[in-house]
């Protein structure tokens, strides 16, 4: 991988993480694209995912800290919820990558077909949420569960995370800007886990990044953190906006040109 490779699919993960596009379709669209494996280089994958999960607690370090200070506080209060909230919306794709790791696997690896469809079910998720009835709702506990559904359906290629748990947030009723934040939030412990569980396979198997020096590392490190940062701060401006419309528009033109790439290939 080179090193403007590298900035390229930073860059890439970067924006898609926090944009409603999915970052896991459009490494993948990118990777096929450059002709780079980065799906494939589990270091590569460890290290742009922990430069967006940077961006994440720089942006909402006053909501982390506070939640920590009420944490400590050892009551019952509005962190403790929340945080158990977070832990309950965790569950189901906790269950979900403990079990089937191997077949999540199996999903990525230049399936543009799969990508461009579930870029497509994005679209649509999107557009119902744009037309969905505004509500001033909080995020019950019930709500985290169905929100963490969303969370694990979004393990497949094309299908946005972010886009998938805000819109659904919106759907069952949660107000727009506290949609964003449990959305944003939720996904800091499962990136880190993951990161986690793929740093220990590096440590174990150092051949898997194989191809790839401390440079291009770097380079993608910096280039998903500022894309991440910028991402992060512009998504949430868009849902308070209402305009996650034109993204189901994006994804909608992207996930049609996929397929039929795909199919013609």
């Amino acid at each position: 991988m080179t090193i403007i490779e590298a900035i390229i699919l930073g860059i890439i993960q970067g924006l898609t993480e926090f944009l409603p596009v999915s970052s896991s379709g459009h490494i993948e669209l990118g990777s096929f694209l450059l002709g780079v494996q980065a799906a494939d280089n589990l270091l590569f994958t460890v290290v742009v995912h922990a430069a967006t999960a940077l961006s994440t607690i720089i942006v909402f370090r006053k909501d982390i800290a506070s939640i920590f200070k009420d944490l400590f506080k050892f009551q019952w209060n509005d962190g403790t919820q929340f945080t158990a909230k977070i832990l309950l919306s965790m569950i189901p794709i906790g269950i979900v990558g403990v079990l089937f790791e191997e077949q999540i696997e199996a999903l990525f690896g230049g399936k543009i077909v799969l990508v461009g469809a579930m870029l497509l079910f994005t679209a649509v998720l999107l557009a119902f949420s744009h037309f969905a009835t505004k509500r001033q709702g909080h995020v019950t506990f019930p709500k985290a569960i169905v929100i963490g559904i969303a969370q694990t359906i979004a393990i497949m290629p094309g299908i946005s995370r972010s886009g998938s748990t805000i819109a659904t947030a919106l759907l069952i009723g949660v107000e727009k800007e506290r949609a964003t934040r449990f959305s944003f939030l939720m996904v800091l412990l499962p990136i880190l886990g993951a990161s986690a569980i793929k740093l220990l396979k590096f440590f174990k198997d150092p051949s898997i990044a194989e191809g790839i020096t401390a440079v291009p590392l770097t380079a993608g490190f910096l280039a998903a953190f500022l894309a991440g940062l910028a991402a992060c701060i512009w998504m949430i401006n868009i849902v308070k906006r209402g305009k996650l419309i034109y993204f189901a528009i994006y994804c909608a033109i992207v996930g049609t040109i996929a397929v039929i790439g795909g199919l013609s290939m």
